[in-house]
């Protein structure tokens, strides 16, 4: 019975462990097991070069979500992203949405300009204006070669 006593005792060990490692993992790497806590906004860009998928979307230098998904609408020639954004932030139906880069030749996030002048945006809308990202190793290359004035 002592036997059966400490593998008992080591089993609840092992599992209360794996039960911590579990939370560590989820409340490390940002997951949500539930999505109450978050809503959904899409915008339109002609390009999304360099934006991944889990990228952030700052809003005044802070972060107020991830990038969700990315795809493309054929019809319109376009880049749909999806936006994940905490609850409680106000985003106007006039905010602009622009993909920078953080650093010279760092990641890519999303920036937001709220707006303020119109409605708020609900769940599923559109932000309208975006601006795509500047292509730096565009403009370094027509510098080196003489193309920029």
């Amino acid at each position: 019975m002592k036997k059966y006593r400490h593998e008992t005792v080591a089993g609840i060990f092992v599992f209360i462990g794996l039960l911590c490692v579990a939370y560590l993992v989820i409340r490390l790497g940002e997951v949500s097991l539930f999505s109450r806590d978050a809503y959904t906004l899409f915008a339109h860009f002609t390009s999304v070069s360099g934006l991944r998928i889990g990228s952030p979307v700052e809003m005044h230098g802070i972060e107020i979500g991830r990038v969700e998904a990315m795809e493309i609408d054929q019809p319109n020639q376009r880049a749909i992203v999806t936006f994940r954004i905490k609850k409680g932030i106000q985003i106007y139906d006039d905010a602009i949405a622009s993909i920078k880069t953080a650093g010279l030749i760092g990641d890519r996030y999303v920036s937001i300009d709220p707006g303020g002048g119109g409605d708020i945006l609900k769940p599923g809308q559109i932000i309208t204006e975006t601006e795509s990202p500047v292509d730096i190793e565009g403009l370094i290359k027509r510098y080196a070669f003489g193309e920029v004035k």
